[in-house]
């Protein structure tokens, strides 16, 4: 009996460390999945299951990484870029979205001097369809440069008549929202930086009909955290079954916001349940 406990041991210890090996050799398999990845390489995304979009200018200039990146570029008096169109992608549903990108700003960037815009980046929720647009729906958060700062924020405009009402806030001008900022200004220059960005959805008692202020959102800039909060409620128990399940790029300035002509790049995005590594850029 001793000698098969003997070599019960040793078969365990045996597995155990060719299982360390293995991660060893392979550090892929020890990171998070991922839900999709883009690198903007060339302009056949919608061959890559995006959609919503026609016209997408890949820039080989100067991208982070890869042979390309993709471009926008506002003429002056406009709010959508001419050179790419906006885009969404579909994924896997999850209560937990972590993004990676890397983002770079024409020099000269100019700002809205407005507590608000340019829009940029969304994920909306499985409350609301396909083609649902960002601005009101029963919860679409954000994540955007705002006047030097990195802005996370969240809205629910839809749920005004549901019974438990808006969790982002009170209506002002037809419009609600919770606002987490960096508390530095970050975009400052036209180099390329590493945005990532997390959102939890809270948690529910639906025995209570409550909801559980433990929502939580996360901002890193160049891989130091810039916005941590724990403490959020995103969702009510009017939304149960809710998930996030749908990304937006669509760059977006109000009427009569964009300052002058100017151009944003995007490159090596990547969406996943757990916080993507960065990349080694050129």
């Amino acid at each position: 009996m001793r000698k098969y406990f003997l070599v019960t041991a040793l078969y365990v210890v045996i597995v155990l460390f060719v299982q360390v090996k293995m991660i060893a050799a392979d550090p892929e398999k020890n990171l998070p999945p991922v839900l999709f990845s883009e690198s903007f390489d060339d302009p056949r995304l919608l061959d890559r299951e995006w959609y919503d979009g026609d016209r997408f200018t890949i820039s080989g200039k100067h991208p982070f990484a890869g042979k390309g990146c993709i471009e926008y570029s506002w003429m002056t008096d406009t709010t959508k870029p001419g050179s790419s169109s906006g885009i969404r992608r579909l994924f896997e549903a999850n209560d937990t979205v972590y993004l990676r990108c890397y983002i770079r700003l024409s020099k000269g960037w100019g700002w809205t001097g407005r507590p608000y815009h340019p829009h940029l980046m969304h994920f909306m929720t499985t409350e609301n369809k396909k083609y649902a647009g960002p601005a009101a729906s029963h919860l679409t958060v954000y994540i955007e440069p705002w006047n030097r700062k990195l802005r996370l924020a969240a809205q629910d405009i839809q749920n005004k008549d549901k019974p438990h009402g808006l969790t982002q806030g009170p209506l002002k001008g037809g419009f609600n929202g919770q606002m987490f900022d960096s508390q530095d200004e970050l975009f400052t220059d036209d180099a390329w930086h590493c945005v990532e960005a997390m959102f939890q959805l809270n948690s529910l008692d639906l025995k209570t009909d409550e909801s559980n202020a433990d929502g939580i959102v996360r901002a890193w800039f160049d891989g130091k955290l810039v916005i941590e909060r724990t403490d959020v409620v995103l969702r009510s128990t009017d939304f149960p079954n809710m998930k996030f399940n749908q990304f937006l790029l669509m760059p977006y300035f109000g009427p009569r916001l964009l300052p002058h002509a100017q151009t944003l790049w995007i490159d090596e995005l990547t969406v996943g349940p757990g916080r993507p590594g960065r990349v080694e850029g050129k």
